[in-house]
């Protein structure tokens, strides 16, 4: 599986990179259709304390590309919360390959 990283307005970081690529491993270990994930941070000036921190996760899959998204007030919350919508669109996707 190939991971791109990208950054707006955010400067590059090996830490976050490494927890999202040891969160991602585990899903390819459960889904190994996965092609490949882009990965971008962002941030935004959002009201409320909460947002502002962004993270964007798509994932290529054979006939289907995935994404999810989530704001937080840090990037480790919104990596969290976006990879378990991730695993939760392809457990669908998973099903659905199944019963055909």
């Amino acid at each position: 599986m190939n991971i791109n990283f990208e950054y707006k307005d955010v400067a590059a970081s090996t830490r976050l990179e490494a927890m999202v690529t040891e969160k991602l491993n585990k899903l390819e270990g459960k889904y190994d259709f996965i092609v490949g994930v882009d990965v971008y941070f962002k941030k935004q000036n959002m009201k409320g304390e909460d947002l502002g921190k962004i993270c964007e996760i798509r994932a290529n899959v054979p006939g289907a590309t995935l994404f999810a998204e989530t704001a937080n007030g840090s990037f480790e919350a919104a990596i969290a919360k976006t990879v378990s919508e991730l695993k939760t669109q392809l457990q669908k996707k998973k099903e659905k390959m199944q019963t055909y």
